[in-house]
């Protein structure tokens, strides 16, 4: 089984509709919602997840599980319960965001440092919602060092969670090679529920390599699916005499034509080159027409202007 990570400021529901229609992606998990003291709103849910609106899935039918980040157990269990009446694929809780901002509010990876808040959040919120519904976690190895990784793992399982994710670097490790996936192999032995292996995932002998040492079956793609959208596709097919990648940039220029369409009809007009061009510049480390794009609109603003240059290499791509 593969994952899609969630990856805040990229990862949105936008790339995981466009991703998801590449195939490969048994499962995505959003963006984090930020639980502070007070129940939100249901509209706060439905933007950050509007798959909320589609039965809990992307518009290719990939089951969405929505994530919730905060530290106060009894908050964290109100929040679950009324995004539970919305019908999610399940409910993930964020353990490991290393971003600073987040930490120094108690949330996320600073959780790690607090095995015992650990388990009081999951219980809460395995408590809250229903029994049919699924509760994930999401934990890094540790805030400065791993010495905690698997008094944090047994945390979420005693809780009540149904799965975990592990990403194998602490939070002072942050996105730095490599991952430690020997460290998710210790975790999978001490815990009795799932466990799927995330970190420096970038190609299908990364992928192989990972299962092997982890000893996971499930695995979880961020930023190398945003690079290459189809590595899921090309994990899968592995072992037979599928190419390493399975998507050309000919199949995926169209897709690219859809995600900017989605982008100008959804976002606020000041964001929208910019998201295009955050992608093109993931996507240019894997394919050089991609440089191409990046290059031609780098410096391009213009809704208008960026529409035009599209559709102009969509057109000659169809007379080649």
């Amino acid at each position: 089984m593969i994952l899609l990570a969630p990856m805040e400021g990229l990862l949105d529901f936008v790339l995981r509709d466009i991703l998801t229609r590449v195939g490969g992606i048994d499962r995505c998990v959003s963006e984090f919602i930020r639980i502070t003291d007070q129940l939100l709103p249901e509209r706060v849910f439905t933007r950050i997840v509007p798959e909320l609106h589609n039965g809990g899935r992307t518009f290719a039918g990939v089951p969405v599980r929505a994530q919730l980040l905060g530290s106060d157990p009894a908050c964290m269990a109100d929040n679950a319960a009324r995004l539970a009446s919305l019908g999610p694929a399940g409910i993930d809780l964020n353990f490991g965001c290393p971003a600073n901002v987040v930490n120094r509010h108690g949330g996320g990876a600073a959780l790690l440092k607090e095995p015992e808040t650990i388990h009081a959040i999951v219980a809460a919120v395995r408590r809250a919602v229903p029994a049919h519904m699924p509760v994930s976690a999401k934990m890094r190895l540790g805030y400065l060092d791993d010495s905690r990784a698997v008094e944090c793992a047994l945390a979420i399982a005693n809780g009540g969670a149904n799965e975990m994710v592990v990403h194998a670097r602490t939070k002072a490790q942050a996105y730095r090679p490599p991952a430690y996936w020997e460290r998710i192999a210790d975790i999978r032995a001490a815990v009795t529920i799932p466990v799927v292996a995330n970190g420096e995932i970038w190609t299908v002998d990364d992928a192989r390599r990972c299962k092997e040492i982890s000893g996971c079956d499930m695995l979880m793609i961020g930023r190398g699916a945003v690079v290459d959208p189809g590595l899921g596709l090309a994990i899968k097919a592995s072992g037979s005499n599928a190419p390493t990648h399975a998507v050309t940039w000919a199949q995926l220029l169209p897709l690219v034509l859809d995600f900017w369409h989605i982008v100008t009809t959804r976002l606020d007009s000041k964001a929208q080159a910019g998201r295009l061009k955050q992608w093109l510049n993931f996507l240019r480390r894997r394919f050089p027409e991609a440089e191409v794009a990046y290059q031609a609109l780098k410096t391009i603003n213009s809704p208008a202007v960026v529409d035009d240059w599209l559709n102009r290499q969509m057109s000659s791509q169809k007379t080649l």
